[in-house]
């Protein structure tokens, strides 16, 4: 992990929609640690108020800006002063630039001037120049729409183990049933584990060899750096390996590795309808 690159998310509000919060800090944790979240505008206005707790969840740092004067834009001016600010500081060695907006295009020619990794993000219509300009570029509304389509499959099957349970329950162990506290917690907890197992397919997905298969000592790490709160012991579990056997979703297998054998582990093909 100490080799891993660092870098700044810097999000123009003015262009991005909170919805796309959890790809843009997804897709840079694929690349580095991150370690400034700073998003931009004017946080008087109630068009950016849907923003309010997605900081607070995710330790993102509002940066206020007033707009000076009309068909001015002072959010972008506002970004590329920290840009500028944070890459003199030498504390980084990428930057995440979150726009629509061409204004950016010159910053990121800029940074990637001073060695630094660009990652771009915006949608579709974000203008060709500023996507050039980029070491990569992220659309985030395609990415959300795989995303969507990914969480209605796994609501789905989600669906049908518990419709499974509940009949389970039935048949004679309703003790669980019969307790309303626990039922909340267990269903806390399902939420909660949906989560996790998003994270650890997109992990695998990025870190994976050729044949899929990931070390779990990698898939740890990124875990923790993705979840600071991740703790298998909150799941009932001493390890990672028994606890990722749990989820059902996931194979392990014993590779030899420079004379030892690490476990390794890769997600489970799935079965095609008839």
């Amino acid at each position: 992990m100490d080799n891993e690159l660092r870098f700044a998310i810097l999000i123009d509000a003015d262009n991005v929609s909170d919805k796309y919060i959890k790809i843009i800090l997804d897709e840079t944790a694929n690349n580095g640690i991150v370690t400034y979240k700073r998003i931009y505008g004017d946080w008087t206005t109630p068009r950016l108020a849907s923003w309010k707790n997605i900081l607070l969840e995710n330790s993102i740092i509002p940066i206020q800006q007033y707009g000076y004067t009309s068909g001015k834009n002072s959010t972008d001016a506002a970004m590329i002063i920290d840009a500028m600010d944070i890459l003199y500081s030498e504390t980084v060695d990428g930057f995440c630039i979150v726009s629509s907006d061409s204004d950016f295009t010159r910053l990121a020619a800029r940074l990637r001037e001073a060695g630094m990794q660009v990652i771009g993000m915006g949608e579709e219509k974000t203008p060709k120049p500023f996507i050039s300009a980029c070491n990569q570029f992220k659309y985030l509304d395609l990415l959300y729409s795989a995303q969507q389509k990914e969480e209605k499959e796994q609501e789905q099957q989600e669906k049908e183990e518990k419709d499974n349970r509940e009949k389970s329950a039935l048949s004679g162990k309703a003790s669980a049933k019969s307790d309303p506290a626990l039922l909340k917690t267990q269903n806390a907890k399902m939420k909660d584990v949906k989560n996790v197992r998003r994270i650890i397919n997109a992990i695998i997905n990025k870190f994976s060899d050729e044949d899929g298969w990931l070390s779990t000592g990698k898939l740890g790490d990124q875990l923790s750096k993705r979840m600071p709160e991740f703790d298998v012991r909150n799941y009932g579990f001493s390890k990672l390996t028994p606890f990722i056997k749990s989820l059902g979703d996931y194979e392990l297998q014993k590779i030899p590795v420079g004379g030892q054998k690490q476990i390794y582990v890769r997600l489970k093909e799935k079965k095609s309808g008839k």
